[in-house]
């Protein structure tokens, strides 16, 4: 299941690489909303989704990982998203007054531990996790990014540097939370001894020092000492799970990564995004546990169709005869979200959320033979379309579905909405069925 913080816990200190002090504060978010930043400094107190698809990529921000909308920016998220990652949260208001995550000491490690304190509550509903079905990879001049269909999470690092200290190192971890509490998060960030003049000239690590930064010689670390033999090795598993969890959900993939940073994180992660896209694009999976005869639920459909608010158009399947019809009910009520913006005085349902009702109970019906378990209906076309009446907050649609042909490959169906005994909306539609 999903979870969130059970209390909100207040972090104080300031940015590693803007130096800027800063107090973030932590709070429980409801289900499917994700981690959100939200600036409390600014005028209209605005907000970031924590997504890759607000990663910020600037050739003068090296070293850390930035989410943006427009000019708002929240720097270094990928120690704080690390923990979030490691200790399975899904849905946290990040409120934070300045532009950078507190740096701290370094690591994931006060993160973790200011949670655990105050604990963790699990929510309704499900947590989704992709599985990596598809090798994917990325790849600049000596590193590499690569991710591999495993059952869980598994990351393979190689760190290799022309340094005596850092040389060479390899890890190989299955990240569980536990693992991550222990093995990974107390790990702190480092640089080499000549990067750090460079980095300061360049405007960044003013916040860093030597208990929150490890500064690495050609004969050791610099007033300060190891928590692991392999803490460098480690801190880049901190990022690259951090980075990740950008996606918006845990992975289950082998990661093997030779000498990646930031960059590479992303690319990949938007390449996963892509396979992710792809992959949930209206496709409709099999019914599975259905019991013949039984009406199914509101909370049954969500387990059959990956639709949700407000794409799901379906409130119960209240008939289902297998691979020949199925009934499917929709209660338009003025709550519906498209009544705010469509026909306002005077609100009428779109025509083409009727067809995607139809098309949803269609693809229940399409997949409820036992030699279609297991495949994906994709809505293919739609022909003949007819709309009759309109339909209007307070109506009930009733929708009934007839299949036409079934091959291996397709479907047909005729599909027909009504309220009370009119027929407000018809349509043919076709499915094309592909393994999962």
């Amino acid at each position: 299941m999903q979870r969130t913080i059970k209390e909100e816990v207040s972090f104080q200190g300031v940015g590693l690489h803007t130096g800027n002090p800063v107090t973030m504060t932590l709070k429980p978010l409801g289900s499917n909303i994700g981690i959100v930043f939200q600036r409390v400094d600014l005028p209209q107190k605005p907000t970031v989704k924590a997504d890759v698809s607000a990663v910020l990529f600037l050739k003068n921000s090296p070293r850390r990982t930035i989410i943006s909308s427009g000019d708002v920016q929240i720097q270094t998220v990928e120690h704080l998203m690390a923990a979030f990652s490691g200790l399975g949260l899904d849905n946290v208001l990040v409120e934070i007054n300045s532009n950078e995550v507190p740096g701290l000491d370094g690591s994931a490690l006060d993160f973790v531990e200011a949670i655990n304190k105050v604990g963790m509550v699990e929510q309704e509903v499900e947590r989704r996790t992709f599985k990596v079905t598809t090798p994917l990879w990325v790849q600049d001049e000596d590193s590499s990014l690569v991710i591999l269909p495993s059952s869980d999470f598994r990351i393979s690092y190689t760190l290799s540097y022309d340094n005596p200290v850092l040389g060479n190192q390899y890890l190989d971890l299955k990240i569980e939370s536990a693992v991550f509490e222990k093995e990974i998060a107390p790990a702190r960030t480092f640089c080499l001894q000549e990067e750090a003049e460079a980095l300061i000239q360049s405007g960044l690590g003013k916040g860093a020092n030597y208990e929150n930064t490890l500064v690495v010689s050609k004969s050791g670390v610099l007033k300060n000492k190891l928590r692991f033999a392999n803490e460098f090795i480690r801190h880049k598993i901190i990022d690259l799970i951090g980075d990740f969890y950008l996606l918006g959900m845990p992975i289950r993939g082998h990661v093997i990564a030779v000498k990646s940073g930031h960059t590479l994180n992303i690319k990949l992660i938007q390449k996963i995004k892509t396979q992710l896209d792809q992959q949930m694009m209206s496709a409709i999976r099999s019914v599975e546990g259905v019991v013949k005869g039984e009406e199914i639920d509101a909370m049954t459909i969500m387990k059959i169709l990956p639709h949700r608010y407000p794409f799901l158009l379906v409130d119960r399947v209240i008939a289902l005869e297998e691979g020949k019809r199925a009934v499917g009910i929709k209660n338009v009520t003025i709550n519906d979200n498209f009544f705010e913006g469509h026909f306002p005085g005077r609100p009428v349902m779109p025509g083409v959320l009727i067809v995607e009702a139809m098309a949803q109970v269609g693809g229940v019906l399409m997949l409820s033979p036992a030699e279609n378990r297991g495949k994906l209906a994709f809505f293919m076309a739609a022909n003949n379309i007819k709309f009759r009446k309109p339909v209007i907050p307070g109506d009930q649609l009733r929708i009934e579905v007839l299949v036409g042909k079934i091959r291996s490959k397709t479907g047909q169906v005729f599909t027909k909405a009504m309220v009370d005994d009119d027929v407000v909306a018809e349509a043919e539609l076709m499915f094309a069925l592909v393994e999962r």
